[in-house]
């Protein structure tokens, strides 16, 4: 009994979860491309084929708990006049130094 009823829903489960998903070859995706991101930002995941074969997924972007907003101060708020402190003047190149130090990681 049990495998009767297994087999129809599996079918049925997959055959619904493709439908909804919007499939573009790679010339479709150039040619149409802010039509697609669209339909992203809609919420519909779109998956790219190079000729009939899926090589991408372009799925909506969810923020996630701890992600940060980055905003710019508003023009002539307290915040926009405050000014940054000068560069420091050091005898030795910072790249230098973190390009050493990864090599010593290696």
């Amino acid at each position: 009994m049990g495998e009767a009823h297994d087999a129809p829903v599996a079918n049925v489960t997959s055959y619904g979860y493709d439908m909804t998903m919007k499939q573009v070859r790679i010339a479709e995706l150039k040619a149409r491309l802010s039509e697609h991101l669209r339909a992203v930002r809609r919420g519909q995941t779109v998956t790219v084929l190079d000729r009939d074969q899926p090589i991408a997924r372009i799925v909506p972007y969810r923020k996630a708990a701890g992600d940060l907003d980055l905003r710019k101060p508003k023009p002539g708020s307290r915040l926009a006049r405050v000014r940054l402190p000068p560069p420091l003047k050091l005898k030795f190149d910072i790249v230098d130094l973190l390009l050493e130090e990864r090599q010593r990681e290696r």
